[in-house]
Parts: C-alpha cells; structure tokens; sequence
C-alpha cells in the first residue's frame, strides 16, 4: 500500500502500522532520536529492525526487548520488565507494567491493561503500606486480547488464543481458547466454528459473541502458525473409540491380562532362535541385542521370571559380556565398539539406545552393567553444554531427546555402579540446562514442523524427560503447559486417525500426561478420557500367540504391522500407564519395572 506523506506526527502516534510506508524523512529522523533517548536511558532496551515508539508513550523501563516489527502506540503506558516476540502491538492507552513476555504475534487492543504485580490486602495494615508481589504474565504466539481488557499477575495465556473486549482475565487460558467475560471463562476452541461449542450462549452478563468481535487489532497480520494440528476438537472423544464403561473396560483388562500371561512363554519363544539362544522381534528377522532385552522384560512383566529358556544369571552373563570394556558401550551383534561421539555417547544408532535396555534388562536380571559407561563418565560440564547447544532441537527434536535420554541413563548407571555420573558438575548442568531451554509457552524443547506438526518436539520430549527428570524423581518444568502442547497434538490426525497410531507415537503422549498429572490437575478429566479411548482401542490390537505389532510407522521403517518383541514390550508398558490414569491399572496385575517403569529409578547403593 503507497500512500503520501502526511505532516500529521499524530497519525503514526496513533497509528503506527502506517509508519514504515508513510512517514516522511523529518518524521523517521524524529523516531530515530526516540529510540536513542530510550536506548541512552537507564533501562536495559533492545529494540528490533523496524519497531516504533510513539513520542507520546510512557516508556519507563527497567528492561525493554521489542522484537521486530513491534510498536507501542500513542500514550500508552509501560514499565518494569516487558519483552516481546517479533509483530507485537501495544495500541493506544494500553498499560503493561510488571514482567511481562509476549510471544511473536501478540496484539493487545486500546485500553487493555496487563497488569504484572499486585498488592497484599492484609487487614492489619492500610493498603498504601501494603507489600507489592508480583508473578509475572505471559502470552503465547499469535495470541490477539481486544480493547479493555484486564490481565492480573500470575496469568499465562497460551498460543493461539483470543480473548474478547472487556474480558478480566484471572486464570491461565490454554492454546487456541477463545474467552470473555468477567472473569473470562472458555467460550469455545478457536479451530472450531463459531457457535459449535456447547455452552456458548451465556444467560446474562456480556455476551460472547459480541465480545470477542470486538477489540482493536491493527496493523498486518502476524504469520500464520506452523503445522497446526487437525482433528476434533478439545475434549471431544477420540473419532475411532466409543468410551466404555469404567465396570466393562475393567472386565475387558482382567480378561487381557488373563490372556497375556497364558501366552507369554510362546509369544518369546517363537521369537528365540534355537541355534544361536538369541532373539529376533519377530520371526524372519535378525537376532538384535534390543530383543533379547525385550525378552527378559515381556518375561519380567509377565511371568515375573527371566525367559524361561535359560537361567536368569545365563541371560545375564550373556548381556555383560557385550558391553565394550573401554567405551562402555554396548554395539549391535557382529558390530565393532561404537565410536563415542563428542559428548559422551554416539549421535544415533543402536548403542545409543542400548545404554537403556540392556541396562534395565540386566536390573531385571539382579545384574548390572560390567563396566561404567567411561565415555560419559568423563565428560565435562562445559563439553556436556556444548553439544546440547548444538543438538537439533528445532527440526529433530525427537533425536535430540533420545540423545539427553541416553546420556542421562548412562550416567545413572555409573552412579548405581558406586563411580561418578560424570565429571564433576556435568550432571547438575544437564538439569541447569534443560531448565532455562525448555520453552514456556509449550513446557518443551524443540519447535512443531510444518510436516509433522508437534510430533517430533512431543516425541523427544517423552524420551528427554523419561531419562532425565522422571528416572531421577525430578518435577518436570511447566507441566500445565505440556498437558495443553500434548493434548493438542493427540487431536492431530496426521498421527491419531484410525489406523494411523503406533506404540512410539500413543507412548508418547500417555507418559507425559502421566508424569505431568503427578504434578498437576490440569485438564485431568479430558486426558483420562483421552486414555479411556486409546486403552480401549490398544486391547483390540493384540494377536493371540504373537502379541502386539508395533504399528503403522509413515516413512515404512520400524517393526511394522507385524506382531513382534518390540511391539509387544511397549504396548503393554502404555496398557498400564493408560490404566492407571483412568485408575484401574491394579485390574492388570502387573506394573512395569524396567524401561517404562513409574517410579525413579532406584539410588546408587554406593558412593557417588
């Protein structure tokens, strides 16, 4: 849009989505000196490529991050600790004061007031001497608040939300909510059609359609967001499952666990190879050390023995003699000692992933590993910090987390096995770490792709956290958040439409609402309807005699449709972490004590 310069500097004050196109030579040197006064000033200020201050604003900061394309329009009012994302929009008369982070895309209509601090209102004293407290707000990416709107301290407002004019926000809002009233309450999911939720007309008071239609947004629009994901909406039940009952579903797990361990012995033994004693996944596949650990966990969790072919101190004796003595690494069958990578562990590749299951197999056994894991062993906190820097969180999220995964249950052997984790300090960084990178919007590390929306970053997030805060009986950072990210993605029908689901995919999403609802009870009864569905569509997956395919995966790798030990051993991990966050895992008889296990993993018995 061209239009011609105007002498009119109250127009851009005012309207400051016009500046870039229309402000003469005097009017951006007048805007240059204004950033500088405010750069001079005694506040910590960034100001991105292309942002605007209005002449007429109260800027008093102590820190001031504008990302760019970001503006604070005429006579608006702003101090203490605010940062934003890229194409923010403070318009005129809004008042933010406190600490407060606004993400990329946040506009914030005339009049609204983000209020990050509050009073006590003790009755022994007045309220002038009152002490001053103050939590902080947040609000996601792309998120729009109309005109006269109020948000207290203490709120964070997810991705995606819309909050209508008037509205007194008290409460967290989720992702995609749009909301209004006083207080704002949920009016309905924003993906879904405007009066498709039940509950949206409102006997008195404001109502909702007309509020959220107002509410001051100018200026260009914010870039749409990546990969958001399909599917029916929050709270709705999963499109494949009819719910059961709680009395039928729990008929329905006694007579699976019945089944189950009547069929254990042959289930592993069409899987052993009667020459070698090793095991495939399944037959006509090739023996692999992760089989053979599935075996002994199917067996644990099932007969409450080591496979019965052999021994347990057999099984045992046999898992020992891989490890590498020098490395401490455990390579594939006819593979040479696993090349450490810069960190420690090596980037990919079966090694990595045995540090998990050869370990948990030999805890099964009343074993352990021969040797520490020397190459983690002596990794040092400033090498530990590097590499997660230079992990690929933002396309590969998934392989990240499994990297932190391994990493951390390497070190968690060596302390079992009375040595350090590491060197000194490189365990405390690894946490240190995970705490000031994991994103607050989504409680995870890593970004959604456009191809395969949350999958990656929720997947890694399963295998980081599984290792690290959960093995170590740690809480998780911004649990609610994780709920809402997760659910979110569990609605996503690239992964979750009828045939589509795999045990890696349903694992990942039932083990962090299953951490997290430890935490918090946070959106509770729509995940424990979410894993009433996905229990009872799991039971129907099991073939007599054979067990559980691991499913569908897109790009045709993995184990398949075909039933198998790998299949097999998850599915019955995610059956009993479904179960019990509906509450009848006791119904099963069996709790997982390996990989998958709930509890923290046991402490060193020696000295660290």
């Amino acid at each position: 849009m061209n239009q011609p310069e105007t002498d009119d500097d109250g127009l851009f004050d005012h309207c400051p989505w016009l500046y870039a196109e229309q402000a003469s030579q005097r009017q951006r040197a007048a805007q240059e000196r204004r950033r500088e006064r405010l750069l001079g000033g005694a506040g910590s200020v960034r100001l991105g490529e292309g942002c605007f201050v209005a002449e007429t604003a109260a800027v008093y900061p102590d820190v001031l991050h504008l990302g760019d394309r970001s503006y604070i329009a005429a006579h608006a009012y702003v101090t203490g600790d605010v940062r934003t994302g890229a194409d923010c929009t403070i318009n005129p008369f809004t008042v933010v004061r406190g600490t407060v982070t606004l993400g990329d895309g946040v506009r914030i209509g005339a009049h609204s007031s983000l209020l990050a601090f509050n009073h006590g209102t003790s009755p022994d004293l007045p309220v002038h001497q009152q002490p001053v407290s103050s939590r902080g707000i947040t609000v996601g990416d792309d998120v729009w608040i109309g005109s006269h709107v109020v948000v207290v301290d203490g709120v964070t407002i997810g991705d995606h939300c819309v909050v209508g004019a008037g509205a007194v926000v008290t409460k967290d809002l989720p992702a995609w909510t749009v909301a209004a009233g006083n207080p704002a309450r949920r009016i309905r999911d924003r993906r879904e059609p405007r009066g498709a939720a039940q509950g949206a007309e409102v006997s008195g008071g404001v109502a909702p359609r007309a509020a959220v239609s107002g509410g001051e947004a100018a200026g260009p629009r914010s870039r749409p967001a990546a990969a958001r994901p399909t599917g029916p909406p929050r709270g709705a039940p999963h499109p494949a499952v009819k719910e059961q009952e709680p009395s039928a579903l729990a008929g329905d797990l006694s007579a699976f666990a019945t089944a189950v361990r009547a069929q254990a012995a042959d289930l592993l033994g069409r899987c052993r190879q009667p020459g070698t004693g090793r095991y495939v996944d399944r037959p006509g596949a090739e023996p692999t050390v992760r089989a053979h650990c599935d075996a002994v966990e199917i067996a644990e969790l099932l007969l409450g023995q080591a496979p019965p072919d052999l021994p347990a101190a057999e099984h045992a004796a046999r898992l020992r003699a891989l490890q590498d003595p020098v490395t401490g690494l455990v390579p594939e069958y006819g593979a040479p000692p696993p090349v450490p990578g810069p960190a420690g562990l090596p980037e990919d590749g079966a090694s990595a992933y045995h540090v998990l299951c050869v370990g948990y197999a030999l805890d099964l056994l009343g074993s352990s590993f021969a040797h520490p894991v020397h190459t983690v062993r002596t990794t040092t906190a400033d090498r530990l910090v590097r590499h997660l820097a230079e992990l690929p969180w933002r396309d590969r999220a998934w392989h990240a987390g499994a990297w932190v995964d391994s990493w951390a249950t390497a070190a968690h052997w060596n302390l079992r096995l009375g040595t350090e984790a590491a060197a000194p300090g490189a365990l405390e960084a690894l946490f240190g770490w995970l705490h000031t990178h994991a994103d607050p919007w989504t409680g995870m590390w890593g970004s959604p792709t456009p191809e395969s929306g949350r999958l990656q970053m929720v997947n890694g997030y399963y295998r980081l956290t599984r290792g690290s805060f959960a093995q170590f009986g740690l809480p998780v950072p911004y649990a609610e958040r994780v709920i809402d990210t997760v659910l979110d993605h569990a609605r996503d029908a690239r992964h979750f439409a009828p045939g589509r689901e795999n045990a890696c995919n349903v694992l990942d999403v039932i083990h962090p609402l299953w951490l997290c609802a430890r935490q918090t009870g946070h959106r509770a009864e729509e995940a424990r309807s979410w894993a009433a569905h996905q229990l009872t569509a799991a039971l129907r997956r099991w073939h007599p005699g054979r067990g559980f395919p691991f499913g569908p995966t897109p790009d045709g790798t993995g184990p398949g449709r075909e039933p198998g030990l790998q299949g097999t051993e998850m599915w019955l991990a995610i059956v009993w972490l479904l179960a019990d966050l509906v509450g009848l895992a006791d119904v099963l008889g069996y709790r997982p004590r390996g990989i998958h296990r709930p509890e923290p993993a046991p402490p060193a018995e020696g000295p660290a």
